[in-house]
């Protein structure tokens, strides 16, 4: 591969003009394709085998007026009631409004005895909207807020559940925030505009052919709201540190005197050989999303795949091709008072890495328990949705979700449909008797029967909010109860509706997360030890992964399940963890994680075939690395952070989340633990059995590449005057 990367950056940098017309051809065929394929993002959730997808398979086939979407659209007078007169007519005036809106199947009547659809003071009410797709178009909202607004005008207050509103996947903007910082510190790192723009430019190039891809893919696949953010804020963290790792490994070979397509050729071949191993860890890892076994997680990992591997691309064809067009002007623009530190030599973290290997035991005791305190919290971490408690007190599905509790009830908001399966008189006297018995039951709705008689929905409302873990163990009751009741009688029923599918969705991925966790730490380990040739190394990157996740898992868990600093975040209230959160985020950071322990221990390896010492050769990895690492780190903290700005509770998640664990992970685990146990194993670090040294594949990264030796010169020596020999007579350098 070395020889190949090598070739290709050469030659890039050799020819960018060609390399540059191939990406904008390339560009113009993806966004072509993006408008002729792309298709729009679907929230259409699946979960195969679960009894709530059972539920909502039955009632398409056999029920479809009761597995269309629907919602609620909320009513409220703060004084008198509903029923007078002025509140009443706003109230039908605004109903009949909606009912002939697009796409709206029907609309109930709060004054119909169906049901609590008043509250006892009179004071609320809501009514069902229904319709005929899966989905609410931005259009369909904007008729929904239409005939809101004018019952507003009226004087009556009204407010829309989440169930009405239409999904705004598009960004918010905090991902400028995290780009402005990655703008400073590559300055600092570099000291020059014209090196600091080379991996901006190249990755916002990647990040928008990546996303046109993932609108590709939404032609044919269900793609998640989620995940173009998502995709959006990994894309621009690796492209950024991507192209870092190459661009400084080329102006190292600048200064030691290569040419510009040289420098180029063995940048790509060493730093672009660590870029293309991390960014495919990267891949493998999300891919293996798979064993979710949830069809909407596996597509929002192809989404980020996607982009990883296109940024890959970029910074292996199009940065060469910058570099070779920058030329030796690269650090030109350079700015004030920045002072140039491209260069090897001791450093402070140098300094620091031989004082933390004079006291092993002292630093890694430390550190294991910093890593060990910040993990406690995972222990107590609970998988699950936040509802609409939890958006912003402005927000009209906030305010909708607080009307309904506070005038039905805390469980108002998170009903339980209840479908039977064999809806005979008898069984249906059956279910009712069971869901009276329930503690957790609020109150129960009539049921609706379908024309054929043979299945029926009965509504039930929990005492407790959806995301209350009182709901979670009360839907597990209910399930348990009514099998035991109905056991034998030909009857089926399953207990459905969006509440029991949330906790369907984080039951399953807590089930499947240690097998994935598992999965994805044999498979860093499998690939370290083909890499390094070593046993312990592998070993130790691990566990150190498991360590620093786990850290990160317990600062989320005390932030959004404690509330430990909540507002500092912005959340209103306490929630469950998001199981989408573990599951992602351990996919993404065991690449991030190999990125930087590629770069650092490849430094440390070279060193160690250098001169056989165990301790010098840490001090000496660490001390030309630190600086790139903690740079690329800086950019990672502040393109993850910057997504807790936003608004939407899961983002903050993710960003609080990745943010924290690459702190750890390039503080803690690279510039304390790393250094500590290495010095404590000295050479047994790179020991391996002789027999799985033969077997393994010899890998060249960071700084093995061989010297650079220019092509012989051929001198034709009758062409020589007699009186130039004695200039080339003797050995000279070319």
């Amino acid at each position: 591969m070395t020889n190949v990367l090598y070739r290709l950056g050469r030659n890039a940098a050799r020819h960018p003009f060609r390399v540059l017309g191939i990406w904008v051809l390339l560009t113009v065929l993806v966004m072509g394709a993006q408008s002729s394929l792309g298709g729009e993002l679907s929230d259409d959730f699946t979960i195969p085998g679960a009894e709530s997808q059972q539920a909502y398979d039955l009632l398409q086939e056999r029920f479809p007026s009761e597995s269309h979407n629907a919602g609620d659209i909320v009513f409220h007078v703060d004084e008198g009631t509903l029923a007078d007169p002025g509140p009443r007519a706003t109230l039908t005036q605004a109903l009949a409004d909606l009912g002939v809106a697009g796409h709206v199947a029907g609309v109930s009547d709060p004054y119909d005895a169906r049901g609590p659809t008043v509250s006892p003071d009179g004071r609320t009410a809501f009514a069902t909207v229904t319709y005929d797709v899966d989905e609410i178009t931005p259009e369909m909202f904007a008729e929904t807020e239409a005939a809101a607004e004018a019952a507003r005008d009226a004087g009556v207050d009204v407010e829309i559940t989440t169930s009405l509103t239409a999904d705004d996947a598009g960004p918010e903007g905090s991902e400028m925030v995290g780009l402005l910082v990655a703008v400073l510190v590559l300055l600092v790192a570099f000291g020059s505009v014209i090196a600091m723009g080379i991996p901006i430019g190249t990755a916002l190039f990647g990040i928008l052919i990546g996303m046109a891809g993932v609108t590709v893919l939404a032609g044919y696949m269900d793609v998640p709201s989620v995940s173009p953010m998502l995709a959006m804020m990994i894309g621009l963290g690796v492209g950024i540190d991507y192209a870092l790792f190459v661009v400084t490994r080329h102006r190292q070979n600048l200064k030691a005197g290569m040419s510009v397509e040289d420098a180029a050729g063995w940048a790509n071949a060493t730093a672009g050989q660590a870029v293309v191993f991390a960014g495919m860890t990267v891949v493998l890892a999300i891919l293996g999303l798979q064993l979710s076994g949830l069809p909407a997680v596996t597509v929002m990992g192809y989404a980020c795949a996607i982009v990883v591997l296109v940024s890959v691309l970029v910074a292996v064809t199009l940065l060469p091709a910058f570099l070779g067009l920058a030329g030796t002007k690269i650090d030109k623009l350079r700015v004030p008072g920045i002072r140039d530190t491209s260069s090897n030599g001791t450093t402070a973290s140098g300094r620091w890495a031989r004082h933390v290997s004079h006291h092993p035991w002292r630093f890694m005791l430390a550190s294991l328990a910093v890593l060990g305190i910040l993990a406690v919290p995972v222990f107590g971490m609970r998988l699950g949705f936040a509802d609409d408690s939890n958006l912003e007190p402005a927000a009209t599905e906030r305010k909708a979700y607080d009307l309904l509790a506070d005038g039905f009830g805390a469980g108002f908001n998170g009903p339980l449909a209840i479908v039977v399966d064999g809806s005979t008189p008898e069984a249906l006297a059956t279910v009712a008797t069971t869901l009276g018995n329930e503690p957790g039951i609020a109150s129960v709705q009539p049921p609706a029967v379908n024309a054929e008689g043979d299945v029926a929905v009965v509504t039930a409302f929990p005492t407790t909010s959806p995301q209350d873990e009182a709901t979670s163990d009360l839907v597990k009751s209910i399930r348990s109860d009514l099998k035991a009741a109905t056991d034998g009688t030909g009857t089926e029923v399953y207990v459905g509706g969006n509440t029991a599918a949330v906790i369907d969705v984080s039951d399953r991925i807590g089930e499947r997360l240690p097998i994935f966790i598992g999965a994805v730490v044999l498979l860093s380990f499998l690939l370290l030890v083909v890499m390094f040739h070593s046993i312990l190394v592998p070993l130790k990157a691990a566990i150190m992964n498991l360590l620093s996740i786990g850290a990160a898992y317990g600062v989320v868990v005390a932030v959004f399940q404690w509330g430990w600093g909540k507002d500092l975040v912005g959340i209103h209230d306490t929630m469950p963890i998001n199981p989408f959160v573990p599951l992602i985020m351990f996919a993404i950071l065991f690449g991030l994680s190999m990125d930087y322990e590629v770069f650092l221990l490849s430094r440390v390896r070279e060193e160690y075939l250098k001169h056989g010492d165990g301790h010098q050769s840490v001090v000496d990895g660490l001390s030309s690395t630190a600086r790139v690492i903690t740079s690329a780190a800086l950019i990672m903290i502040s393109v993850f952070g910057a997504f807790v700005l936003g608004d939407d509770p899961v983002l903050k998640m993710f960003g609080l989340g990745l943010a924290t664990a690459v702190l750890i992970d390039a503080t803690v685990v690279r510039m304390v633990l790393v250094p500590a146990t290495m010095s404590l194993l000295g050479s047994a670090n790179w020991w391996v059995p002789g027999w799985l040294d033969r077997m393994l594949p010899v890998l060249d990264f960071e700084g093995g590449a061989p010297e650079v030796r220019p092509e012989p010169v051929v001198i034709d020596v009758d062409l020589v005057d007699d009186d130039d020999w004695d200039d080339v007579r003797e050995p000279v350098s070319v």
